[in-house]
């Protein structure tokens, strides 16, 4: 199961200007001060992680090309050899091959935290630190992943060249550009290897936008265009691509707020799937992000309001009772962990929302 936790994305963005109705970066900095450097000086002990260390004997590809899952295939239980798998939506298969995952999300919270924390203090230990595991993942000729995605969330048995459902497990990579440039002017970080990592995401956006798989991701009528055009906004705020930044912005205001959000503020697509609460917060986390992300002084997306009322204000309400008091949820139940499920309000992006909680953790998968 693919799970987003923005740790310190909020902390992260306070290194790029934010409107003034967004929640302000800064200050969950300041609130998250004590947790984030906790985080941080546990990752000042971590090895550096890559994908080349573990090999899934399913994979087609090379050592150092990403490779999931499809969470949700099972074996056929009428197959001998249980192939081609067969979906049961909202049940995460756990025999899965999941290392890569959680290498890139080793990699990500580590990061994530040590650049926080250089931001918070400027102490270049944290930026170092930072550094090494970067360079490690992305730069490094033999332990660096390759910029492309051809073999996420894999089918057992079944072909899929065209199908772009895997793109949504580098959503764990969303921090990332934001704890390159907030190391930047730090001494760790030299000149070469902030080119190295923002050819990367130069060299990974390219496959994602012009691979059968991105294009076919990219217009996806869920959660998974959200994720999808989130991570196009992260990687063009690394690179400094303009245009890839007004195409989310487009994205957002003619696409996912008009056609993915109901009058009400929900999310139909999402309240359609086996799991519509942890799928509903899930989409307004993305939402959440995609908002703090774009918006400039003179583009708010906080405050963006289609003719009929629809507006992240009216997701925010409908979905925040619910957050509050999980039992009053109108919807039926969800069909994975519903018991182990959450209330409270969502911390990540969704800084905005009054109540505290501890780090988020959705489901995302079509």
């Amino acid at each position: 199961m693919t799970k987003l936790l923005l740790a310190a994305l909020p902390a992260l963005l306070f290194a790029i200007p934010s409107p003034a109705a967004a929640p302000r970066p800064a200050q969950v900095a300041k609130q998250e001060r004590e947790r984030i450097l906790t985080q941080a000086d546990a990752a000042l002990m971590m090895q550096p992680v890559s994908i080349t260390s573990d090999r899934s004997p399913l994979s087609e590809g090379r050592p150092d090309e990403f490779f999931s899952m499809s969470d949700y295939y099972w074996p056929d239980p009428a197959k001998p050899d249980g192939k081609p798998y067969l979906m049961r939506d909202g049940q995460s298969n756990p025999e899965n091959f999941n290392a890569h995952r959680k290498s890139l999300m080793a990699m990500r919270d580590a990061t994530a935290a040590l650049a926080t924390a250089y931001l918070l203090t400027r102490e270049e230990r944290y930026a170092a630190k930072a550094v090494e595991l970067l360079k490690v993942f992305f730069i490094d000729k033999a332990t660096r992943m390759h910029p492309s995605l051809d073999y996420a969330q894999a089918i057992v048995g079944k072909a899929t060249p065209q199908r772009g459902t895997g793109l949504i497990d580098t959503l764990h990579l969303i921090e990332v550009p934001l704890s390159i440039l907030a190391l930047r002017d730090s001494q760790a970080l030299s000149q070469e290897d902030f080119g190295s990592l923002r050819q990367w995401f130069v060299d990974y956006t390219h496959w994602f936008i012009e691979s059968p798989k991105g294009r076919n991701e990219a217009n996806a009528k869920n959660n998974h265009a959200v994720a999808y055009w989130l991570q196009v906004a992260a990687f063009a705020t690394l690179t400094g691509d303009e245009a890839l930044l007004a195409e989310c912005r487009r994205q957002f205001k003619e696409i996912f707020i008009p056609m993915q959000m109901g009058t009400d503020g929900s999310f139909p697509f999402e309240l359609a799937r086996t799991k519509p609460y942890a799928y509903s917060i899930f989409q307004l986390d993305l939402m959440a992000a995609l908002c703090q992300i774009l918006s400039t002084p003179s583009d708010n997306l906080w405050t963006f309001t289609t003719p009929d009322g629809r507006s992240m204000a009216k997701a925010v309400a409908f979905l925040h009772p619910y957050l509050a008091d999980k039992s009053s949820w109108p919807k039926a139940p969800d069909v994975n962990a519903w018991e182990a499920g959450r209330s409270g309000s969502p911390r990540c992006s969704s800084a905005a929302l009054p109540s505290r909680r501890k780090s988020m953790s959705c489901s995302g998968k079509s």
